[in-house]
């Protein structure tokens, strides 16, 4: 049975799902999904024999969202610190002159720029990015840190570990996470995956991910873009189907 379903109301979504036998719906052992509560629920309500697992892609993309979260904090500084100099010189009756890091870049091309180091490994930087990453980080070693655990987090998840070892490690990298002095996201994430912690876990019993769904839903986003919007819901599919099958 294939269904479209108009948004991700759980309880529409679960009233579609239920029309599937139950005894169908118990045969399913194993899900994995995101971290939304509303997922959650539907899971939990229509595929009760099912062991959820939270995606190791969306454990990941919530961390590296607070670390853009406090980039971009750290941007709006800057330009009020601009804003500032800028408006004692015209004062004082002097030329502006922007400052400038050792790469060229002023401190709000930095900041801007360093979006695309955070949400790299270190071992592929190019050239020009690890000399920006080096004078970023020495000017702003909160990101440092927060960098750096993003990696100790990713090293949690890609070697062949069982459970419990899983467990150990990521207990010491929430004490970690604990102890970085900025803002409140990284307590909201940390919240957040405490919250999940058990399904998070099953990640290590079967290294399960839904990353070719991730992967399709991309492509499918991608191809909606190119329409601005799908007017004609049946022939869209028809064309997703000629394209993805």
């Amino acid at each position: 049975m294939v269904a479209v379903i108009k948004g991700t109301k759980a309880e529409n979504v679960i009233a579609v799902i239920e029309k599937i036998q139950r005894a169908r719906r118990s045969r399913v052992r194993e899900i994995t999904l995101d971290l939304s509560p509303t997922m959650m629920l539907i899971a939990r309500t229509v595929f009760p024999n099912a062991k959820r697992i939270n995606d190791r892609f969306h454990v990941h993309k919530l961390f590296y969202e607070a670390i853009d979260d406090l980039r971009i904090n750290l941007r709006w500084m800057a330009r009020d610190m601009e804003n500032a100099i800028m408006a004692d010189c015209k004062k004082d009756g002097r030329e502006y002159i922007p400052f400038r890091y050792a790469n060229g870049d002023t401190r709000k091309q930095l900041l801007a720029r360093a979006k695309f180091i955070l949400t790299k490994h270190s071992s592929k930087w190019t050239k020009a990015q690890r000399w920006r990453a080096d004078i970023f980080f020495e000017f702003y070693p909160e990101l440092k840190n927060a960098y750096d655990l993003a990696l100790k987090l990713t090293d949690i998840f890609n070697p062949k570990i069982t459970k419990d070892q899983a467990r150990l490690r990521l207990a010491r990298w929430y004490n970690e996470v604990e102890q970085l002095s900025t803002g409140n996201q990284f307590i909201t994430v940390l919240n957040t995956f405490q919250n999940h912690h058990d399904t998070i876990l099953n990640f290590f019993d079967t290294r399960s991910t839904n990353a070719f769904a991730e992967s399709f839903n991309s492509k499918v986003k991608a191809f909606r873009s190119q329409f601005h919007g799908v007017t004609d819901i049946h022939f869209f599919l028809f064309r997703l189907s000629k394209l993805c099958a």
